[in-house]
């Protein structure tokens, strides 16, 4: 069998990302892992979040992984560098780590994400953009740092959900999400004072769930669909790299939490019933 493409996050929010895959790339072969255990990553340390990550890339690897997507927007922004710079080519030749950062950053910008300088002038017209992400998401600015190297045009404002991810993660009555989503984007408004938002990232892979809530409290500003970015970026280099192709096969579930609580939750997040295993070991 073909080695599968594994997908990555701290819980059942990267399941978003996976439908994405699918609807772009149904013919691959998929290995979900969830860190349920430690669920939601955006308030733990740096430390801990980078320490969590390499393990479970080190898991997906011995579990015959090649390529592996991280889903978990915190996790990219707090450990993707750091792992592509040394760590896969010391200890994992030959393997790759893709994040969800990439297609959402050529989105914004228009620039391929291998120009890390803006390109000569003259520049297109001042825009600003929202994020709205996990608190260490945030903290890290990422996103706009980013941005910002390729196309100092773009403006990101970014809008820190402190609840909502985890909220999402416990099925939280309604109300409650759409709450947390009103209080967030009212925030974020108050603080540009009228200036013209032009689009908005939903920068954890929870928030597709809450989608038509941030519609409602963001009306007539288009919301970026993280997932079919991230699909139609991995089709994409999976043409310009086919040996790191998977070939069919059914979809496996891991999680580092309880099999059996965990499973009844995953639909939610990807439309359709899955059993989840423990992780081996």
């Amino acid at each position: 069998m073909t080695a599968p493409i594994g997908v990555f996050d701290s819980g059942h929010g990267g399941l978003t990302i996976l439908a994405g895959l699918e609807t772009a790339l149904p013919d691959e072969h998929y290995l979900y892992l969830g860190d349920h255990a430690a669920a939601p990553y955006g308030q733990r340390t740096p430390a801990e979040i980078y320490a969590r990550t390499q393990a479970a890339m080190e898991l997906l690897f011995a579990l015959g992984c090649r390529l592996v997507v991280l889903a978990c927007n915190t996790a990219v922004a707090v450990a993707l560098r750091r792992l592509q710079q040394g760590w896969l080519a010391e200890r994992h030749p030959g393997r790759r780590v893709l994040g969800v950062l990439v297609p959402v950053v050529e989105q914004l910008t228009g620039v391929p994400w291998s120009v890390e300088t803006p390109p000569p002038g003259p520049w297109p017209p001042k825009r600003r953009v929202a994020l709205f992400a996990t608190p260490r998401t945030v903290e890290t600015g990422t996103y706009p740092d980013e941005v910002a190297r390729r196309a100092p045009w773009v403006t990101v404002e970014s809008q820190a959900c402190p609840a909502l991810a985890g909220a999402i993660e416990a099925n939280a009555p309604d109300e409650e999400l759409r709450h947390l989503v009103r209080a967030a984007a009212a925030e974020l408004l108050d603080r540009v004072a009228g200036a013209r938002i032009e689009a908005a990232v939903l920068g954890c892979t929870h928030y597709p769930l809450v989608e038509r809530h941030f519609s409602e409290a963001l009306p007539g500003i288009p919301l970026l669909s993280q997932p079919a970015l991230v699909g139609s970026s991995l089709a994409d280099y999976l043409r310009r790299r086919p040996d790191y192709r998977s070939g069919p096969g059914e979809t496996r579930f891991y999680t580092t939490g309880d099999a059996a609580f965990v499973t009844p939750l995953a639909g939610r997040f990807l439309g359709r019933a899955v059993r989840f295993q423990q992780v081996p070991g």
